[in-house]
């Protein structure tokens, strides 16, 4: 008597398809927040959440900072700095005059009053030159990132910044905003609200699980 040889059955097209549509609604899930957050932010031509209000001047289109290590002051600072966390940086003399002094302490403060969320952000100082006043730094801004612009190896980043906002890096004294994929989106002018940073990136952070 002949037996049958058995073969495995063909999988189910429904099955296969499940896993598949399972990933998709993982990513859609992880992603959403973020693509909301630039909605609203960005803005998109022809449509804008009547209401809207932001306290900084949004940088439009955004700017991807290069995905280059930049010089520091001990040695360099990843290319992977600019992804991951918010950023806020500030752009100035190393000498950190009055109004560096000013943006750094309302950085820290802004900082701090997240709470919960502030492992998600980050301070980062540029110095375009004269780098840098060690000792207060050390002193009055532990945990603060500083990145040194006077070199030739940090002429992409610099630019970026200096195209932003069409003026003079050392001589602006803004702070600005770097989103979790490294890229440049909003600024604050010495004449911002000093508060207005706060709000501004506790809605950010509302809106986006990333970073």
């Amino acid at each position: 008597m002949n037996q049958m040889s058995s073969k495995p059955s063909d999988p189910n097209p429904v099955d296969t398809a499940r896993p598949r549509g399972q990933i998709w609604i993982l990513v859609a899930v992880f992603f959403a927040p973020l693509v909301i957050a630039f909605i609203l932010y960005y803005g998109v031509e022809g449509w804008m959440p009547s209401g809207q209000t932001n306290h900084g001047e949004l940088i439009h289109p955004p700017r991807p900072v290069p995905a280059a290590s930049l010089p520091s002051i001990d040695g360099e600072l990843p290319a992977s700095t600019w992804k991951g966390k918010w950023t806020l940086v500030y752009v100035g003399s190393g000498t950190c005059d009055a109004r560096c002094h000013e943006a750094l302490i309302l950085m820290r403060q802004t900082r701090l009053a997240l709470n919960d969320d502030l492992p998600r952000v980050q301070r980062l100082f540029l110095a375009t030159d004269h780098c840098c006043d060690r000792s207060y730094l050390q002193a009055e801004h532990a945990g603060l990132l500083i990145g040194k612009l006077d070199e030739a190896s940090a002429a992409e980043v610099s630019e970026v910044f200096q195209n932003a906002t069409r003026e003079p890096l050392a001589e602006a004294g803004r702070i600005y905003i770097v989103d979790p994929l490294g890229n440049l989106m909003m600024s604050y002018p010495r004449e911002a609200e000093p508060k207005g940073l706060l709000v501004d990136l506790k809605k950010l952070l509302k809106l986006s699980h990333i970073g």
